[in-house]
């Protein structure tokens, strides 16, 4: 399925060129290990894992911003809180029901090939709001990440479009371990936008660049894993693709005499 394997690369390309650029790949991370805990509530609870996660998720990252903004710590401190948190609140409830273990073996690995068509109609919605938010608010984010101060200076709302990205990036995030698991899902943002970064030459061109990488390496991976010769993971093959990209844009720089 190719066009569904384009819908989570995709709408965490777009993500990870912010993510990159405001040096914010550790929170990535600590939204991903929340998802962990957030499907242990809802198998735990016999909730349903695909709303508890992005729930819990939405709750964590606002946890973050609110401490982060009102704390004299720094935000790797607050993150590293969060983070560890989240890891042994995950644990914990596992450890209450080893039965739990093999049902988030799917969300620890993930599978592009199990998403249903709800699941697909979603991840389309979702690419369209992120899309549609990032067409009004870009540039913005863009200033804000160079300089808050400064972007208050000139009448942004910097605590509005801050709330707003961590909010849908956190959505991204959860939805995205479904398709590439808990253990994968940071390296689908960070990947592909390092590798456009270097490719481009402006802000722009990163964009398209971000793109051009992570389509290309979801369907590549997909078809990759799917051949009789490999049989891999088709998320660890969305992955490794991203990889190649990157080490092919270190090539590319190199050649350009850049650091």
């Amino acid at each position: 399925r190719p066009p569904v394997a384009g819908l989570p690369a995709g709408r965490t390309a777009v993500m990870g060129i912010l993510v990159v650029n405001f040096r914010m790949s550790f929170f990535a991370d600590a939204i991903s290990n929340s998802a962990f805990a957030g499907v242990a509530l809802g198998l735990l609870f016999a909730l349903n894992p695909d709303w508890t996660m992005p729930a819990f998720g939405l709750l964590v990252r606002l946890g973050i911003m609110v401490m982060q903004r009102h704390s004299s710590l720094s935000s790797d401190t607050v993150i590293g809180v969060f983070f560890s948190t989240m890891v042994a609140f995950g644990l914990a409830m596992v450890s209450r029901d080893r039965s739990l273990a093999r049902d988030l073996q799917r969300f620890l690995y993930g599978d592009i090939l199990t998403i249903n068509d709800d699941q697909v109609l979603a991840l389309f919605g979702l690419f369209l709001v992120g899309m549609g938010f990032l067409a009004l608010s870009y540039n913005r984010l863009l200033y804000i990440g160079l300089n808050p101060t400064l972007a208050q200076a000139h009448r942004i709302r910097v605590a509005l479009h801050q709330y707003l990205f961590a909010g849908l990036l956190a959505l991204i995030v959860m939805f995205a371990v479904q398709a590439v698991g808990v253990l994968l899902v940071t390296a689908l943002l960070i990947v592909t936008a390092a590798a456009a970064r270097n490719f481009a030459r402006s802000a722009g061109s990163m964009f398209r660049w971000s793109l051009l990488v992570s389509l290309s390496s979801a369907i590549g991976g997909l078809l990759l894993s799917a051949q009789d010769w490999a049989r891999t993971a088709t998320g660890a093959t969305i992955i490794l693709v991203a990889c190649l990209w990157f080490a092919l844009s270190l090539v590319t720089t190199s050649l350009r005499g850049e650091r």
